[in-house]
């Protein structure tokens, strides 16, 4: 059983990855980062999440930048401060899975060009889709922190946390995070959760939450009350809403007691008024919409994530049908049940809610079944916590539902390493191009394409348009 004696907090700053992928679709440049790194470390933050998540992919497609090239200058930036990225187990930072030996490459890339800490998780909490992520980084030296995605309902009970808890320590874990993705953790559940947490493991405990529900500041008082290690924030002025809890206004909370943090107010106050006209600049071109700034309480009576749930409304309005939101909102929870009640994260929060809104709007639940809800009964997803509906399986199913795997997903994959190389070959100028090749064929083709443009002096906004490149 770990130590829950009160102990000072410690913050993972999230303002340089989660909260402008939470309010601003993951569109900050490099540009905006790298003035503000050095105050940034000397805070004394347990890390900063700085990459992966949709990162990645935005750096490539909206803002034309290598993202490899930004790990590097943040990393020579802090000097002081571990750097974190969030990784989607054998996804990597994809929707699909891939060959084991991309998944290893990445992950020593990634630790090679400057991460410390990677936080891996799987939408499924599958186990088996994490462990060459979690071997990779401690081959490499790294932190390999495994995030369990919250999430409500019957199987969900504390002992199957505890149970997964164990698992994670067993299989090489560095620590467990509790990943809320959609804020439904409240405060009472929280100190039950970690109190039982801490009860089968010794590894730190880190609670990662959003403010969607406008519960997750009293949440985090409580997680650290129950002995949380760690919780992630983000500085105020990309903070609440669909992001988390603000920096300071944790670090305030906690002055004065055994869980103080010892931050410097007046150094944080820098910081925030260095992002705050960023902020104000992002509200005037429309990147930050109010709509992702208040709370949304029909994400704990639906358990629905926000992202989510504005999902939903704009596929109901393409088909002139919102006033069919409730009804699908109520098929969301048994279409989930039917799929094995997995958690409501990327990407099965989209697949689940992708599928309530045809069986609504069809008139017949499973009339339409999505390739991506066969993915899943298939088993190409991996295991979920539940069985399937066996009437459900055998509708969208029929005779192809012999087929289904019971194996590790990956199991099935060739190596695809050799092959990404020799595709992008005529690409290549670091060894780290071929990953983004291998994750996003098309969009860092068209980003090498725009980097060679740039290289050769041809007019830029004429390799914008030549090669479909997007504006920031």
């Amino acid at each position: 059983m770990a130590d829950i004696s009160p102990k000072p907090v410690k913050i993972t700053e999230t303002i340089l990855r989660d909260a402008h992928q939470s309010l601003i679709a993951t569109r900050m440049p490099t540009s905006i980062m790298l003035p503000i790194v050095d105050k940034m470390d000397q805070v004394g933050y347990n890390a900063v999440e700085c990459w992966g998540g949709a990162t990645f992919d935005a750096c490539l497609r909206f803002l034309k930048e290598d993202p490899w090239d930004r790990l590097r200058k943040l990393r020579d930036g802090f000097k002081n401060t571990k750097l974190q990225m969030l990784f989607r187990g054998q996804n990597i930072l994809g929707y699909s899975q891939y060959p084991d030996d991309v998944v290893e490459y990445f992950v020593q890339k990634s630790i090679a060009n400057g991460i410390d800490i990677i936080r891996i998780f799987d939408c499924l909490n599958d186990i088996r889709n994490l462990q060459t992520a979690v071997n990779a980084t401690n081959k490499e030296k790294g932190h390999a922190q495994v995030a369990l995605s919250y999430t409500l309902g019957e199987a969900y009970t504390l002992d199957y946390w505890k149970d997964m808890a164990k698992r994670i320590e067993d299989m090489g874990a560095s620590s467990i995070c509790i990943k809320d993705m959609a804020g439904l953790l409240v405060p009472a559940k929280a100190y039950e959760l970690v109190g039982a947490l801490k009860e089968s493991t010794s590894l730190p405990i880190e609670l990662h939450t959003h403010y969607t529900s406008g519960v997750a500041s009293m949440t985090y008082l409580k997680a650290v009350e129950a002995g949380c290690d760690i919780i992630d924030c983000a500085m105020s002025p990309f903070a609440l809403g669909t992001s988390q809890p603000a920096t300071e206004v944790m670090a305030a909370a906690f002055e004065g007691t055994p869980y103080a943090t010892g931050f410097d107010q007046e150094l944080l106050s820098e910081i925030a008024d260095y992002f705050r006209p960023y902020r104000e600049e992002c509200i005037e071109n429309g990147l930050l919409s109010t709509k992702v700034l208040g709370v949304n309480i029909n994400t704990l009576r639906y358990q629905v994530p926000g992202g989510m749930l504005s999902n939903l409304i704009s596929q109901l309005k393409e088909q002139g049908k919102e006033d069919k939101l409730r009804e699908v909102l109520e098929e969301v929870p048994r279409v989930r049940k039917d799929l094995g009640e997995p958690p409501l994260v990327t990407p099965s929060s989209q697949i689940v809610g992708t599928q309530a809104v045809f069986n609504v709007l069809m008139g017949e639940r499973y009339k339409v079944a999505t390739e991506q809800t066969k993915d899943i009964l298939l088993g190409k997803y991996g295991q979920t916590v539940k069985p399937f509906n066996p009437e459900v399986v055998e509708k969208v199913l029929g005779d192809d539902k012999d087929k289904a795997i019971t194996c590790r997903p990956a199991d099935l994959i060739e190596p695809g390493l050799k092959k990404f190389e020799e595709e992008c070959a005529q690409w290549k100028q670091q060894d780290e191009d071929v990953l983004s090749y291998a994750l996003f064929p098309k969009v860092a083709t068209e980003f090498f394409e725009y980097r060679q443009a740039q290289q050769t002096h041809v007019d830029p906004a004429k390799a914008d348009k030549a090669n479909g490149a997007y504006p920031v």
